[in-house]
């Protein structure tokens, strides 16, 4: 028998310990999915009950390990419940996915036509979730020596991207955010980087996205003549959710089929 490569095990995560907020709709369901075919235990933390219910009834249906999380990223009591109701589950919590966040309910509209009170919501979403998450799993990461912290940002941060300023911009804080945090928990054994997902055909986009507006995202100047799906992400994920990449951190990944190059 062939003997298995030393390499193949710093992909592995099976058993990691793996909360993705935002995990039962969108691209997010993609990823608590593929992250739980993986062997990975799967903790689903989106704001909706009953998608979070579903999909963790499907997944343990199916012999693989998750946890419904109901959680509201922006309220710091929700995301410590969150932490530690991982914790309690199993133990420990190896990795964290940042990808809850408000984009395609929010409408496509000139700035000037953003009202401050959507805009405040986005930024407690987008940018404070994203902080509060992070804040809540660390003392378990640090206590048991290192972990992962993979926050979703977009291909607007190197394209700019018209309509929906507040997101654009939410997105350009989670980029900085992601560097800033990298070097504050670096002693922790902590890995802090992002994905920057282009314009990606989830179910979430395609119910609030008009057939013009897709087709003409899928004819962008990419190197790929079709469009991205949800699955494009994962390899990018596991990878920076696993041992292969114990020494990145601070970094984007940009998943966007080479529309933007950077």
């Amino acid at each position: 028998m062939a003997e298995t490569s030393p390499t193949r095990h710093t992909l592995d995560l099976t058993d990691r310990v793996v909360i993705v907020t935002g995990g039962a709709t969108g691209i997010g369901k993609i990823y608590s999915t593929r992250l739980a075919e993986a062997g990975a235990r799967v903790v689903i933390a989106d704001i909706v009950d009953e998608a979070n219910q579903a999909l963790a009834k499907e997944l343990t249906g199916r012999g693989l390990q998750a946890l419904a999380k109901t959680t509201d990223v922006a309220d710091q009591k929700m995301t410590e419940d969150l932490a530690k109701a991982t914790a309690d589950k199993w133990g420990r919590i190896d990795g964290l996915v940042n990808n809850a966040s408000l984009m395609s309910v929010l409408g496509r509209k000139p700035w000037t036509e953003i009202p401050a009170a959507e805009w405040d919501r986005v930024m407690q979403v987008n940018t404070k979730g994203p902080f509060l998450c992070a804040l809540a799993v660390y003392p378990y990461m640090k206590a048991q020596g290192g972990g992962k912290i993979v926050n979703i940002a977009s291909s607007r941060v190197w394209e700019g991207g018209k309509w929906r300023l507040h997101y654009s911009a939410s997105k350009g804080a989670v980029l900085v955010f992601t560097r800033a945090l990298a070097r504050e928990v670096g002693d922790d054994n902590i890995c802090v980087n992002s994905i920057s997902p282009g314009f990606t055909l989830s179910e979430t986009q395609i119910a609030n996205s008009s057939n013009s507006h897709m087709s003409m995202q899928a004819d962008a100047d990419k190197c790929f003549a079709r469009g991205q799906v949800p699955d494009d992400l994962v390899g990018a994920l596991m990878f920076l959710l696993s041992d292969a990449s114990n020494y990145i951190t601070g970094q984007c990944i940009n998943v966007d089929g080479g529309r933007s190059m950077h």
